[in-house]
């Protein structure tokens, strides 16, 4: 039987077979007297009296359906009077033309509609608490409390396609490139990695418990071991943290090792991979990426995670008033280890006064104590609380140092070096969004060469800058109990638009160097015992060299989709508090599902 256009599935050997022949997203002119059958959901109902207009969609677009009393014995007309809102129906008909004056150009299917000569309804719906449309001012909370509808939003089911082509094409780079998959498992022992671990108790050894993983990192160390040399994996992880909005409780990451490398080897893969899957979703990402030092990012833009799409850089005006009467800039000078630093924020020195007071409470959150500032008014004049104390020349080198002109305010942080930097690092981000500093395109680059600790003033220890099984650099390791925090460390962290989008490193391989970093974190030979045996038995069955890295899967999502919470691009997230106001988890559970575990609530 020779194909007809009556008959387009059928000419589509993907066809998957369902009550639809055609999406309600690809219709064209071109398809214009073929008879198709669509089903989806009334978005808009529009009664014009003598004929009925209804949007129908699907995960795909939406293709408008006209029906006609004159049509069919009016049939469907008579049905389609009933029908509301969020209905899911199907219909039948026949591609028409629309009249030129009602063609919508901003719609893909907009030259054409649907003439209906049959409709079913397939359910009905009670009216939706929200409108099912983009754009909505609906709190987040109604939006996650009715989840399953906010979905059914373009913008919310584009944001899902998107991290599942992204996702699709990170498997596919990695694949072709002899990565072999490998999945471990989501019940292990409880790691100390820097985060708390969610526990879950063993019903059958009473009083014992395993661990949620909250990264593969132990496991996929053990795979090189064993010789798998090239692994991936598309990783849920799990931390009992604080979150905010690039934090959730269980995340995903594309988790990937490599043995018998070096950095660059693992870099250069890496740059690879990630190139042809951001263009798969249409991102450019030109290789090699840009590297930058650890401490050069920090004393340049005061994060180890810059966006470099605009500039506002830190600089060290230290010397310049080292003989300051200004005594809180004198005495930083004069002390070691300590700085003052300096940004100049263009266009916020035009201000008002109270507005610039504000931001010394922006400024404490990021560690200040208070936030001296001039501003340079549009008139000329300078207006601040410590100018008096500058002498003219000071005031000059200032000018010069920071390019300054008339409309700019100048922020300063005197203290140590980390702290200064991370004050106006945060600064910084906040001026670039109240100035609406502009920021195009995807700004991709690799940080490199963190330290391999740094000093923890809570709790009084060294702490790892990464995780403890990190390679210290090889002309570094004698120093390692001498001046720990001196010592260097093979990283790398991905940066994207301003995010840790994912990092890395190379593995200590060799056991006893294993342990000297796990003592100088506060770990004694039993503890370490206790929690990294397997892994310090299996350093010492001839381990290989090896490397990793993390890809962050939701943050770069929700970096792609342009979104500012990694929630718009998940299916199923938790609130900030962790909950799930859908299914209301976290929930109680009965006394004998607590008995069967041997646990009693106190």
């Amino acid at each position: 039987m020779a194909q007809t256009a009556a008959q387009p599935a059928d000419q589509n050997p993907m066809h998957i077979h369902s009550l639809h022949t055609r999406t309600c997203g690809e219709l064209r002119r071109d398809n214009i007297g073929e008879t198709v059958t669509l089903t989806g959901w009334v978005w808009r109902r529009r009664d014009h009296g003598g004929l009925i207009f209804c949007d129908l969609r699907d995960r795909e677009g939406l293709t408008q359906c006209t029906f006609d009393p004159e049509h069919a014995a009016g049939d469907a007309f008579h049905t389609a009077e009933t029908m509301r809102s969020e209905w899911p129906i199907l219909v039948h008909g026949t591609v028409i033309a629309r009249d030129p004056e009602t063609v919508n150009a901003k719609l893909a299917t907009g030259e054409i509609e649907v003439l209906v000569d049959h409709i079913q309804v397939l359910n009905r719906s009670q009216t939706p608490p929200f409108q099912i449309e983009d754009g909505i001012e609906t709190a987040e909370d109604t939006r996650l409390r009715y989840r399953y509808l906010d979905i059914r939003r373009p913008e919310m089911m584009a944001n899902l396609r998107l991290r599942s082509d992204f996702t699709f094409a990170m498997r596919r780079a990695l694949h072709d490139r002899a990565f072999t998959e490998v999945e471990t498992p989501m019940l292990f022992k409880s790691t100390p990695e820097g985060a708390r671990d969610f526990i879950v108790p063993s019903r059958l050894q009473p009083g014992s418990f395993y661990a949620l993983p909250q990264s593969p990192q132990l496991l996929k160390q053990l795979l090189m071991v064993g010789g798998v040399e090239r692994y991936y994996q598309v990783a849920k992880c799990f931390r009992d943290e604080d979150l905010r909005a690039d934090r959730q409780p269980e995340f995903t990451q594309v988790d990937v090792e490599m043995s018998f490398v070096d950095q660059d080897d693992v870099m250069g893969a890496l740059e690879d991979v990630l190139s042809d899957a951001f263009a798969q979703v249409g991102v450019d990402m030109p290789t090699p990426l840009r590297r930058i030092s650890y401490w050069d990012a920090m004393d340049t833009y005061g994060t180890d995670k810059p966006d470099t799409r605009y500039g506002m850089h830190l600089h060290d005006v230290t010397q310049i008033f080292s003989g300051s009467k200004f005594k809180l800039f004198a005495n930083a000078a004069a002390t070691d280890g300590q700085y003052v630093k300096a940004l100049n924020a263009k266009g916020a020195g035009t201000w008002p006064r109270a507005k610039i007071d504000k931001l010394a409470d922006v400024a404490a959150q990021f560690g200040a104590k208070g936030l001296a500032w001039i501003a340079f008014r549009a008139d000329g004049s300078v207006n601040s609380p410590i100018v008096k104390f500058f002498s003219d020349d000071e005031m000059a080198a200032l000018k010069a140092e920071m390019q300054v002109e008339d409309g700019d305010l100048v922020m300063f942080a005197a203290a140590d070096r980390k702290l200064a930097d991370e004050i106006l690092g945060g600064m910084r981000c906040h001026m670039a969004d109240a100035l609406e500093v502009p920021r195009e395109g995807h700004d991709f680059l690799w940080v490199v060469n963190f330290p391999l600790f740094h000093w923890d003033d809570e709790r009084k220890a060294y702490a790892s800058e990464h995780q403890p099984f990190t390679q210290p650099v090889e002309e570094d390791i004698d120093r390692l109990e001498s001046d720990p925090l001196s010592v260097g460390s093979y990283t790398y962290d991905f940066v994207m638009d301003g995010f840790e989008a994912g990092g890395g490193g190379m593995r200590i391989h060799n056991a006893d160097l294993q342990m000297r970093v796990l003592k100088l974190l506060g770990f004694t030979e039993e503890r370490a015992e206790e929690q990294f045996g397997f892994l310090m038995e299996a350093l010492k069955f001839g381990a290989p060299p090896m490397g990793g890295f993390a890809l962050g899967l939701d943050r770069v999502c929700m970096l792609l989709a342009g979104k500012d919470s990694i929630r718009d691009v998940m299916a199923f997230p938790k609130t900030s508090s962790g909950s799930d106001l859908m299914s209301s988890a976290p929930s109680e559970v009965s006394l004998a599902q607590l008995k069967e575990v041997s646990l009693r609530l106190m």
